[in-house]
C-alpha cells in the first residue's frame, strides 16, 4: 500500500466517523475531507471545486427548483385530492397513499413529496384510528422506494449516472432505473401495506413545535363558473368535511346572513364566510375553484401571481374613495420593487399601532399593497366583516402581499411574524404550467435531445419566466448543504481512483470476501451500500462506492452496469435509522419515534430489497 493510498483511506475513515458522529453538518465534513485531500496532494488544487460544475450536481439543483414549482402552484395538492380515497379501509387507504408518494418521488424531489403528503398522512391516521407514526413511516419508506425508479428521483441515481459517463460508458437514461427500481418499489409497497405497518411502534407523537393558531374567519368569493354554484351550503361543507371547516355566514348583495340554512343554494358572486384552520384553506379553495375574497375574482389577467394592487369585487364606496385619495401613496409600489406574493401569519402584540383599528383604517391595500385574508381571535374567528373588524392585541392575521411591503408593514406596526408555514393558494392554470414544464424536461432527456443537466436547466428558466417559481425564490429553494456535499465528495472520489485506493479496496472485496465469485461480489456491494446509506448521507454513500464498484467490475472483467445499479439501489434503501435519509428524519418527532424504532420494519424491508434486486440485476443487467 502506497503513502497516497494510506492517506486517502485515513481521510475517508475520518470522514465516515464524522458522518456517524453527527456533531457537524454533512456538507462541512465533506468540505473538510476535500481540503484534506488538496493539502495532502491527493486532489489537484485546480480541480478542487470542479464538482460544482458536475452534471449530477447541476441536475439535483434544477430538480429541487422545479419541484418547488409543483408545490407552489398546488399541483401536488390537486393530484393528492384526485387520487386518494375519501373513504376506505386501512388496506386501500395505505396502499393509495404509499403509491402516490412513490409515484411523485419518481419525478420530483422525494423530500418535497414527503413534506407535501405529511399533512394528508396525519389526517388519514385519524380517520383510520391509527397513530400518526403508523402512517408516516410507511409513507416515508414509500417515497424513498419511489425515488429509485427514475434518473431524477433521487441524487444517488444522478451520481451513479455521472460516474458511468466518466468511465466512458455514457449516461444512464431517464428510465433505465425503472425495470429494477419499479419492481423493487412495488414489492416494497406491497410488503409495507400488507405486513410492514403492523411492525411500526404505535407511539404518541411528541408535542408539536408548531404554534397552534386555532381557526380563522375567512371570506371566499364564488366566481362565475365555480363548481360551487348551485350546491347547497350543506353539500359544500360535506365536500370539505375532512378539513374540519364550516360556513358561519353568507354575504349576498351586501346583506350578511348569519348561520344560513344548510339548504340554501350558492350563487355566483356570493361571499362565503368560512371558519377553518389555516392549513385547510387550500382544499376549500381548489375543490370548487373559488377565490379568497380579498384576492379578487378571477379575470383573464388574474392567472399571474396576484399583483400588489389587486382589488376585490366587493369593494365598498369608502374603499374606492380611499384608493382615489391615496393614489400618491400607492405610486411608490410601482417603482420596480419586488412584487412576488407571499403569505404570512402575523401576531398583534399589546401596544402596537394597529390595535383598535380596522384594515380600512390602516389603509392596508393602498398604503402597503397588502390583503387581509383571515383573522383568528383567541383561537376562534370573529363575526364581523374583515374590512371593518377592529383589531385587538393577540389577534392572528393571515396576510398576503409583496415580500418587501410585508416586511415594511411588520416594521411599521410591530407585529410579530409566526414561524414560516407552507401556505399555498391553488392556481389551476399555474399548476398545469408547472406540470407541463416538468414533463417537457423529462421528455427532452428521454428522447436524448439534451443531457439531463441542460434539459432541467431549461426547465428552471421556464419556471422563472412563467413564474411558477419566482426568481428570488430559486436560490432559497435549493438545498445548498446537499449541493456542497455532492460537489465536495466528487473530487474526493476521483482521488480514490487516481491513487489506486478504489482498485485496492475492490481487490480485497473480490478476492478476500467474494472469493472471486461475481454474484457474491454483486451482493456484497449492494449490502455494503445499503448499510452505509443507513448511517451516512445516501448521496455521500453513492459518491464513495461508485469508484469501488467500477474497480470491482474491472477486476472481475464483468459488466460495470450491474455493480453501478447495485450502488444506486443500495444508496436509495435507507430504512434502519432516522439519519440515513431526510424523509426518515422528517417523521422522527411527528411520529414520536425513537432511534431504534426504524429497523423493526426497515430490516425485513431491506432483506426483501436484496432478495428481489439480485435476480433482477442478473437478468436485466447481466454480468
Amino acid at each position: 500500500m502506497t503513502i497516497p493510498q494510506v492517506l486517502i483511506f485515513s481521510i475517508l475513515a475520518a470522514t465516515m466517523a464524522l458522518f456517524l458522529w453527527g456533531r457537524f453538518r454533512h456538507d462541512i465534513v465533506a468540505l473538510a475531507a476535500l481540503m484534506a485531500c488538496v493539502i495532502a496532494g491527493l486532489v489537484p488544487a485546480a480541480d478542487a471545486f470542479a464538482g460544482f460544475g458536475h452534471p449530477a450536481v447541476i441536475t439535483v439543483a434544477c430538480v429541487l427548483v422545479m419541484s418547488r414549482g409543483l408545490q407552489n402552484t398546488g399541483a401536488v395538492d390537486w393530484i393528492a385530492r384526485s387520487v386518494l380515497p375519501r373513504e376506505g379501509g386501512r388496506l386501500t387507504s395505505m396502499a393509495m397513499l404509499m403509491s402516490l408518494g412513490a409515484i411523485l418521488s419518481g419525478f420530483m424531489n422525494n423530500v418535497g413529496a414527503m413534506a407535501l403528503l405529511m399533512p394528508v398522512a396525519v389526517q388519514l391516521s385519524d380517520r383510520l384510528d391509527l397513530t400518526p407514526g403508523q402512517v408516516l413511516m410507511p409513507l416515508a419508506f414509500g417515497t424513498i422506494l419511489g425515488g429509485m425508479t427514475t434518473l431524477i428521483g433521487t441524487p444517488p441515481n444522478l451520481i451513479v449516472s455521472g460516474f458511468r459517463a466518466e468511465a466512458g460508458l455514457g449516461h444512464f437514461g431517464m428510465f433505465d432505473f425503472a425495470p429494477i427500481g419499479a419492481t423493487v418499489a412495488v414489492s416494497g409497497v406491497l410488503f409495507v401495506v400488507l405486513i410492514g405497518w403492523w411492525l411500526v411502534p404505535a407511539r404518541k407523537p411528541v408535542a408539536s413545535e408548531e404554534f397552534e393558531t386555532g381557526h380563522y374567519l375567512t371570506e371566499l368569493h364564488v366566481p362565475e363558473k365555480s363548481k360551487a354554484i348551485g350546491l347547497t351550503l350543506r353539500g359544500f361543507e360535506r365536500e370539505i368535511r375532512e378539513s374540519d371547516a364550516q360556513i358561519v355566514a353568507l354575504v349576498r348583495n351586501k346583506v350578511r346572513l348569519t348561520a344560513p340554512h344548510g339548504g340554501r343554494r350558492i350563487a355566483a358572486g356570493d361571499i362565503l364566510v368560512l371558519e377553518s384552520d389555516v392549513d385547510a384553506l387550500a382544499q376549500a379553495l381548489s375543490v370548487f375553484d373559488i377565490k379568497l375574497e380579498e384576492s379578487g375574482p378571477s379575470s383573464p389577467k388574474d392567472s399571474d401571481p396576484v399583483p400588489a394592487s389587486a382589488e376585490t369585487s366587493g369593494e365598498t364606496e369608502s374603499d374606492a374613495a380611499e384608493n382615489d385619495k391615496d393614489d400618491d401613496d400607492s405610486e411608490s409600489d410601482s417603482d420596480g420593487r419586488d412584487e412576488y406574493i407571499v403569505l404570512r401569519e402575523l401576531a398583534i402584540l399589546p401596544g402596537t399601532t394597529i390595535v383598535g383599528r380596522s384594515a380600512s383604517d390602516i389603509r392596508l391595500r393602498t398604503r402597503y399593497s397588502l390583503n387581509l385574508l383571515a383573522v383568528s381571535r383567541h383561537g376562534h374567528p370573529p363575526r364581523a366583516r374583515l374590512r371593518t373588524l377592529n383589531l385587538k392585541s393577540g389577534d392572528l392575521l393571515l396576510m398576503q402581499g409583496p415580500s418587501e411591503m410585508m416586511a415594511e408593514f411588520i416594521n411599521d406596526t410591530g407585529c410579530v411574524p409566526l414561524g414560516a408555514r407552507d401556505l399555498r393558494i391553488p392556481d389551476k392554470r399555474m399548476a398545469i404550467i408547472s406540470v407541463a414544464i416538468m414533463l417537457g424536461a423529462i421528455a427532452i432527456v428521454t428522447l436524448g435531445l439534451l443531457p439531463a443537466a441542460a434539459a432541467f436547466t431549461l426547465g428552471v428558466i421556464a419556471s422563472m419566466v412563467l413564474r411558477t417559481v419566482p426568481p428570488r425564490e430559486v436560490y432559497t429553494t435549493i438545498d445548498w448543504p446537499v449541493i456542497v456535499l455532492l460537489a465536495a465528495l466528487i473530487p474526493v472520489a476521483g482521488g480514490m481512483q487516481s491513487t489506486g485506493a478504489a482498485a485496492l479496496l475492490a481487490e480485497f472485496m473480490v478476492f478476500g470476501v467474494a472469493q472471486g465469485n461475481a454474484i457474491v461480489a454483486l451482493t456484497v456491494i449492494l449490502v455494503v451500500t445499503m448499510f452505509l446509506s443507513d448511517v451516512m448521507n445516501n448521496a455521500a454513500t453513492a459518491a464513495v462506492l461508485c469508484p469501488i464498484a467500477l474497480s470491482i467490475a474491472a477486476t472481475l472483467g464483468v459488466n460495470a452496469d450491474s455493480f453501478l445499479m447495485a450502488v444506486a439501489i443500495g444508496a436509495s434503501c435507507a430504512f434502519l435509522t432516522p439519519i440515513g435519509h431526510q424523509n426518515n428524519t422528517l417523521i422522527l418527532g411527528l411520529g414520536g419515534f425513537r432511534f431504534g424504532d426504524y429497523w423493526r420494519m426497515g430490516l425485513p424491508l431491506e432483506v426483501l430489497v436484496v432478495a428481489v434486486s439480485i435476480p433482477l440485476l442478473l437478468i436485466i443487467w447481466p454480468l
